[in-house]
């Protein structure tokens, strides 16, 4: 498949001018069969999406989503909401026949996930394509570390510490917003940083997290809004231990708290032959132990991922020229377009979308039971999605 694919967008704050800037750029870089064009821009209100489109590079505004996603000109719908619309966005556009980027979490619950999952499954068959937007997977450093995992370098993986850490929530007088309200945002750090780490670990390690022990708390209770004061009803903080089902343990931990790391996507892994550790507040390097290294001479290496036999790389600039934040969304939305031309599922789907949703919902209920083991559900679409809490201590 060649020519053009008509994108409509729904949201253009954060997550929207980050696409926006991936969609404008993606077919200047990457050899994509499909030239994206920027068709319609979707806001609730008119004036700032008018403004947006402007500056973002959009040729037409909607405010009503449905408008959005039933037009001719549109091929594929880029979900850059809250959380509480992506399910009902997700399975409109799915039942049009349009293609779907949804921003991560996938969800807001298991339930909601579930039927996106069993949507994209019959949509697929259909030739229509849908991804999740976990754009850490499109670092080259964290590619790397994948490739090295899987080339058996580091042995058989023992240890996984994740953690990500921002410290823009810990003014008690930041004023409230949707992020801190569950109906909107399904959770807290576990949600919006979390899932990050829990898609990280487990795409870099090849296994998925089979069970958790888990603790949350709320810091602030209530902040300032435009009512006076506005109720907290998400975790601040999330911290869990993890069994992987290739028989991996590993620690977790999302914050918005810690005072000093403004993005400290952070992923160490452990095994029998060496270690990989990668830390986002220095995106274009990895650090790499090699067990095979002499005694003298071993320590863990710093390597620049700027050379174009590393993932993405060869597409932008010469040998240590840096990327940025940006950039991983460009990658992410070129994955996408080769996927739709040659007719291939794209990664991460909405099924692998789901399996984080899972992680995220045992959490929640570990922490609630009082850090009970809780096993990650493991049923299909179909099934309940969530396994029922045990007794049993962590061992």
């Amino acid at each position: 498949m060649v020519g053009e694919i008509g994108v409509g967008m729904i949201g253009h704050a954060f997550m929207g001018a980050v696409h926006s800037q991936a969609w404008r750029s993606v077919h200047r870089f990457f050899p994509v069969a499909l030239t994206p064009r920027l068709a319609v821009l979707c806001g609730r209100d008119a004036a700032r999406t008018r403004d947006a489109a402007a500056r973002l590079g959009w040729a037409a505004v909607e405010t009503d989503w449905r408008a959005a996603v039933a037009r001719e000109d549109v091929q594929l719908v880029d979900i850059c909401t809250p959380g509480d619309t992506h399910a009902e966005i997700a399975l409109a556009a799915l039942a049009a026949g349009k293609h779907v980027l949804c921003e991560k979490p996938l969800a807001n619950s298991v339930a909601e996930a579930e039927a996106m999952a069993a949507a994209a499954e019959a949509a697929a068959a259909k030739g229509v394509r849908s991804m999740v937007a976990f754009n850490y997977r499109r670092v080259p450093a964290l590619g790397l570390a994948r490739r090295l995992v899987a080339e058996g370098r580091l042995g058989d993986i023992r240890h996984v510490r994740a953690v990500y850490l921002q410290d823009w929530l810990s003014d008690e007088t930041a004023p409230m917003t949707w992020r801190l309200r569950k109906d909107k945002a399904g959770s807290g750090s576990l949600g919006d940083l979390g899932a990050h780490i829990v898609d990280a670990a487990q795409w870099v390690t090849g296994q998925n997290v089979s069970g958790v022990s888990a603790i949350s708390e709320t810091f602030v209770r209530n902040r300032p809004s435009d009512e006076g004061s506005g109720e907290v009803t998400v975790d601040d903080a999330a911290l869990f231990l993890a069994r992987f089902s290739g028989g991996a343990i590993g620690s977790f931990e999302a914050t918005r708290y810690a005072l000093g790391r403004k993005n400290a996507m952070r992923l160490e892994i452990n095994g029998s032959r060496g270690s990989i550790a990668f830390d986002f507040e220095s995106m274009n390097e990895l650090r790499f132990f090699d067990g095979d290294d002499a005694g003298a001479e071993a320590g863990f290496r710093r390597i620049l991922v700027t050379e174009p036999e590393h993932p993405y790389v060869g597409a932008w600039w010469p040998p240590g020229h840096l990327l940025g934040y940006e950039h991983t969304f460009t990658h992410e939305v070129s994955d996408l377009l080769e996927a739709i031309a040659t007719g291939s599922d794209p990664a991460p789907g909405f099924a692998e979308g789901l399996q984080v949703q899972r992680v995220l919902a045992a959490v929640e209920d570990s922490a609630a039971a009082g850090s009970v083991w809780t096993p990650v559900g493991t049923a299909g679409p179909s099934g309940n999605g969530r396994a029922e809490m045990t007794g049993a201590a962590v061992s």
